[in-house]
């Protein structure tokens, strides 16, 4: 069987009818190019499926790109440990960005990293596009999404936890109390793992034959008023929940204040249950039942995997799924 011969720069430049100083700008992250030829570049980058030569002078910097969508919630913080860790580990720092976007990388950070160099980069909570896998892939610059928002793109390694799982392990316990109105909020709907939570949630009350009311499921944003604005409109309801699982500790902890507003006691009144056990989650009052997933650890785990494919190692992408665990505390009890 013949083997494939790797595209060259000058093969690239050839047929972008450009020159090869102009592809190696383009690869590395020059300003000094026009739009439309950057992107006719890149096009023909990535149909050919381009790798930038590796040689003495490639080798690591020592520098991590940990890239988030936003940075808004206390669980930031603990993947920022958790690659900070595995980074230091190999003797490595971690540069953090944040995007304020979940769409993904743009051509400016993309070309300012290519421009200074990086042994790697994690993506947390973001779409990526085809476009962007390839524009990362020319460079030659490896990458592992954390908690992909979407489907992750065939080919893109990507770190996550068992939110289905999480989901259904929260629900039971509620069940198990004794609770058959259950209220959810999750996070925004085009969310992988707000999806994931939901669906465990749908599928222990359907195991349990308690039918599922639409009315009772909410769409937040993972922050403390998602948390607080749905618990009140749940609560408000002519039949309210005796109990809300909310898909974050943040929207839990609005929880929490919501009941408290409308006199409401935690677990007398109204059970609570989190998803995350930040620190937080023990030392709120009452301390919170919630779904342990492993930030920490996640974050470590892709840090690992991006050092490895960048010595070439690990070259094969790869899902990975950390097992969440189900944390009770005192915020859950029978209800009245």
């Amino acid at each position: 069987m013949p083997v494939k011969r790797r595209v060259t720069i000058a093969q690239i430049a050839e047929e972008a009818g450009v020159s090869v100083p102009t592809v190696s700008k383009v690869i590395n992250g020059r300003p000094e190019v026009a739009p439309e030829t950057r992107q006719r570049v890149e096009r023909l980058l990535q149909k050919h499926g381009y790798q930038r030569r590796t040689g003495q002078g490639d080798g690591p910097v020592g520098l991590l790109d940990l890239v988030f969508a936003e940075i808004e919630s206390p669980w930031a913080m603990e993947l920022v440990r958790g690659a900070e860790q595995a980074a230091h580990e190999a003797a490595a720092s971690v540069v953090i960005s944040v995007l304020h976007t979940h769409a993904g990388p743009g051509r400016d950070w993309l070309e300012r990293i290519a421009a200074r160099r990086t042994d790697g980069v994690i993506i947390v909570s973001s779409r990526l596009s085809v476009r962007q896998q390839g524009q990362l892939s020319a460079r030659s610059i490896p990458f592992v999404v954390v908690d992909p928002e979407g489907e992750p793109p065939p080919g893109v390694a990507s770190v996550g936890a068992t939110n289905w799982h999480g989901g259904l392990a929260a629900t039971r316990h509620l069940l198990d109390l004794g609770h058959t109105r259950i209220g959810m909020i999750g996070g925004p709907p085009d969310m992988l793992c707000s999806r994931a939570r939901i669906d465990g949630y749908r599928a222990a009350l359907e195991t349990a034959g308690v039918s599922i009311d639409p009315e009772l499921i909410r769409y937040g944003d993972f922050l403390v008023n998602s948390g607080h604005d749905h618990g009140h409109s749940l609560l408000s309801l002519e039949t309210p929940p005796t109990a809300i699982f909310a898909g974050s500790d943040m929207q839990a902890f609005g929880v929490f204040e919501a009941a408290r507003q409308r006199g409401l006691r935690v677990p007398e009144d109204l059970s609570v249950v989190g998803f995350d056990d930040l620190p937080l989650s023990s030392s709120a009052w009452p301390p919170l039942t919630t779904v342990r997933q492993p930030l920490e650890e996640m974050a470590a785990l892709a840090a690992r995997m991006v050092l490895a494919m960048g010595r070439g190692e690990n070259t094969e992408a790869r899902r990975v799924e950390l097992s969440t665990d189900l944390v009770i505390r005192e915020s859950t009890a029978r209800p009245r």
